[in-house]
C-alpha cells in the first residue's frame, strides 16, 4: 500500500513538534507544495488529536510493546492508535496506513500492535486520568495555581476547540452560530473560516471568546487614540478599530506584522501600523488608552496548539516574566494622566497573570473589573479576569486568559 499524504503530513508534523522542537505552524509551512490542502489538514487534525491525548494512546499500546520503538515506527504506532480510538476511522484503513508509514522491518510489530488496539476499541480510554496526557511540569504548577480545576483543565485540553468568530458591529453571525453571554459568535469544532459567507467581506475574524474580552474591557470610545502594543495578529486592534478608535497597532516580529496588515486590509480596517519594538518605541505622543497583550508561554491556548507543551519548558517562565514586567512599565509611560491600560497575557501561569499585581508600574492603580463586565464569568477577588479552558465546558470552553485594567494617576 502507498502512502497516504496526510498521514506522511502527520508522520512529518510530531516529528518536527517532538524531535525538533518546531511548532506544527511552522512544520507545516515547509510541507512539500506539491502536497495538496486537504491533505494538509487532515494530517495536521491527526497529528493534533495524537497531541492532544499521547499519554493515553502511548498507555493503550503498552500492554503490547516490550519496549519503546524507534521514532518512526513509534509515530506509525501513535496515528494509527489516534486514528482507532479517537477519529473513528475504519479499522482496516487506519492500520493499514500505520504500517504503510512504519520502516519495513517493524512493519510487522505495528500490524500486530494496532490490529489489538482495534479489538480493545475506544473504551480502552475511558477510565484514564488526564493527568497522563499533561507534562508533569505544567500540572504541578496548574495545581499551585488553580487548585483541584488542574483536572478539569487537563480533560478540556483533550477536546478540540471550536471556531470563535468576533463579529463587526452591526454584523449578523453566520447561519449555524450559538451567540455566546460575552458577544462571541461561536462555529462548531472544523469549521473553515474561509469558507463562511462573510468572511472574505471581512464581517468577521477569528478570535476566542477569552481573546475578546481585553479589548471589551478597556472600554474605549469613538476618537480616542489608543495603542495596541504586541498586536499582530491583530484581533485586538480589530475591535476597537471598529468600535471608532484610532488605534496605532505596534508590532516587532516584520512577518507578524505583515499578517496583521493583510487582516486590516481584508477587515476593510485602517489603524495606524508601526513596525517597532515596544520597549524603545517613541511616538511622541501619550495615549487616552494602552492595550498589552504581553508575549508568554501562550499555555492557555492548549486546545488550539496542542503542540504548545511539548515546545515550552518551566525555564521559559521566568524569562518571559521578566519581559512582561519591562512591557508593562514601557505601556504606562505611554499614558496620558487619567488614561487607562489593560494588561492581558494567553495564560494559565500565575507567574505571567496574578504575579504581576503586586508588581505594579508606579503610579498605576488597578481600576476593579466588575462582574457584570464578565458574564457568566465573573471577576476575581483581587478585581482582575482570569479565564480557563473548563470554564463554559457545556458550550466548548475557552481559552486560558488572565487580565487587569489600571488607571494612571
Amino acid at each position: 500500500m502507498s502512502i497516504s499524504p496526510a498521514r506522511l503530513v502527520a508522520s512529518l508534523l510530531l516529528e518536527s513538534v517532538l524531535e525538533q522542537q518546531r511548532t506544527m505552524e511552522d512544520a507545516l509551512d515547509a510541507i512539500p507544495s506539491n502536497i495538496e490542502a486537504r491533505d494538509k489538514a487532515s494530517g495536521h487534525r491527526i497529528a493534533a488529536a495524537v497531541l492532544r491525548r499521547i499519554g493515553s494512546i502511548d498507555a493503550a499500546m503498552e500492554p503490547w510493546l516490550r519496549r519503546e520503538p524507534p521514532k518512526p515506527a513509534q509515530r506509525a504506532l501513535r496515528i494509527g492508535a489516534a486514528e482507532l480510538l479517537l477519529l473513528g476511522t475504519p479499522p482496516h484503513a487506519a492500520v493499514a496506513s500505520a504500517v504503510s508509514l512504519a520502516p519495513k522491518p517493524l512493519a510487522g510489530l505495528v500490524n500486530a500492535v494496532l490490529r489489538r488496539v482495534s479489538e480493545a476499541g475506544p473504551a480502552v480510554l475511558e477510565e484514564m486520568d488526564p493527568r497522563i496526557d499533561t507534562p508533569t511540569w505544567l500540572w504541578t504548577s496548574w495545581h499551585a495555581a488553580h487548585g483541584s480545576a488542574v483536572r478539569a483543565i487537563a480533560a478540556a485540553h483533550r477536546i478540540e476547540a471550536p471556531l470563535d468568530l468576533s463579529l463587526k458591529p452591526g454584523v449578523a453571525a453566520p447561519e449555524g452560530a450559538i451567540m455566546l453571554p460575552t458577544g462571541t459568535a461561536r462555529m462548531p469544532a472544523g469549521t473553515r473560516i474561509t469558507e463562511l459567507p462573510g468572511f472574505a467581506e471581512g464581517h468577521f475574524w477569528a478570535q476566542d471568546a477569552a481573546a475578546a474580552l481585553p479589548a471589551r474591557l478597556l472600554n474605549v470610545r469613538p476618537g480616542e487614540r489608543v495603542a495596541d502594543l504586541c498586536a499582530a495578529p491583530g484581533g485586538k486592534t480589530a475591535q476597537l478599530a471598529a468600535l471608532g478608535a484610532e488605534v496605532v497597532a505596534v508590532e516587532r516580529d516584520s512577518s507578524r506584522m505583515s499578517r496583521l496588515r493583510e487582516n486590516m486590509v481584508r477587515l476593510q480596517l485602517g489603524p495606524e501600523l508601526a513596525n517597532a519594538d515596544v520597549l524603545k518605541w517613541r511616538p511622541g505622543e501619550q495615549f487616552d488608552a494602552v492595550l498589552l497583550d504581553a508575549p508568554c508561554t501562550a499555555t492557555g491556548t492548549i486546545r488550539r496548539h496542542p503542540d504548545l507543551p511539548y515546545l515550552k519548558q518551566s525555564k521559559d517562565i521566568t524569562k518571559l516574566a521578566a519581559q512582561q514586567r519591562q512591557l508593562l512599565e514601557a505601556a504606562a509611560r505611554l499614558l496620558k494622566p487619567g488614561g487607562r491600560l489593560v494588561f492581558a497575557t494567553c495564560s494559565l501561569q500565575a507567574e505571567e497573570g496574578e504575579a504581576h499585581l503586586a508588581h505594579l508600574p508606579e503610579g498605576m492603580r488597578i481600576d476593579p473589573i466588575r462582574d457584570e463586565e464578565l458574564p457568566e464569568i465573573g471577576a476575581t477577588a483581587q478585581g482582575a479576569m482570569r479565564t480557563r479552558p473548563d470554564m463554559w465546558a457545556d458550550q466548548g470552553g475557552m481559552d486560558g486568559f488572565f487580565a487587569v485594567r489600571l488607571v494612571k494617576g
